[in-house]
């Protein structure tokens, strides 16, 4: 793109500053493991187990536990990316899968969506990841609870 603008006579465009995503999943998982001690259930961070969700988290009464994926976007993100593992794990456990998507709104402000049952059915043998609409998975969230 420099390249081409130069040729062109005009001014490259500035870099764009690739996005810290390893800290922004981070703060989503720190807000989502918030909420659900808001809630009741005492959550317990996997993301780095790649077990196929990112938090555990075990009901109070029946330690019935709950498998949480956690995605992080700006608002007004086009897409979602979600591993070949998290969608066959979502359907192996429908009743206790949920994908929470937190929406940033700016520098502090953001807002939390919990999806149940986000996938309809397996990706093909071959892939390893599948980019879904951002704002269809929105408009199928509902408030955490």
């Amino acid at each position: 793109m420099g390249l081409l603008a130069k040729l062109a006579g005009r001014a490259a465009p500035a870099p764009a500053l690739p996005a810290d995503t390893q800290a922004a999943a981070a703060r989503a998982r720190a807000i989502v493991m918030e909420v659900e001690r808001r809630l009741g259930f005492d959550p317990v961070d996997r993301e780095f187990e790649k077990l196929g969700y990112d938090i555990e988290s075990r009901a109070a009464g029946s330690g019935r536990l709950r498998f949480i994926e956690v995605k992080g976007r700006i608002a007004g993100a086009d897409t979602v990316t979600v591993t070949k593992n998290e969608i066959l794990y979502s359907l192996n456990r429908p009743d206790d899968f949920i994908l929470a998507l937190v929406e940033f709104l700016d520098g502090e402000h953001h807002r939390v969506h919990y999806l149940r049952q986000p996938f309809r059915r397996e990706p093909d043998f071959g892939v390893t990841s599948v980019n879904y609409d951002f704002a269809e998975l929105m408009a199928r969230a509902e408030v955490p609870r």
